[in-house]
């Protein structure tokens, strides 16, 4: 049986600044630290699907 969904959480003030920056400003990625995320995903899913 699936369990509730919590409520989310507000965010408010300071940590609430941060956030909306952050999201206006996302990281940015290297070419090496993407190909490194996807030979991983690409792993994790080959063993789901034997």
């Amino acid at each position: 049986m699936a369990r509730p969904i919590k409520e989310t959480p507000i965010l408010y003030g300071e940590d609430a600044r941060r956030f909306l920056e952050r999201m206006k400003n996302p990281p940015k990625e290297t070419k090496e630290e993407r190909e490194r995320r996807l030979a991983h995903y690409r792993a994790v899913m080959k063993a789901f699907k034997d």
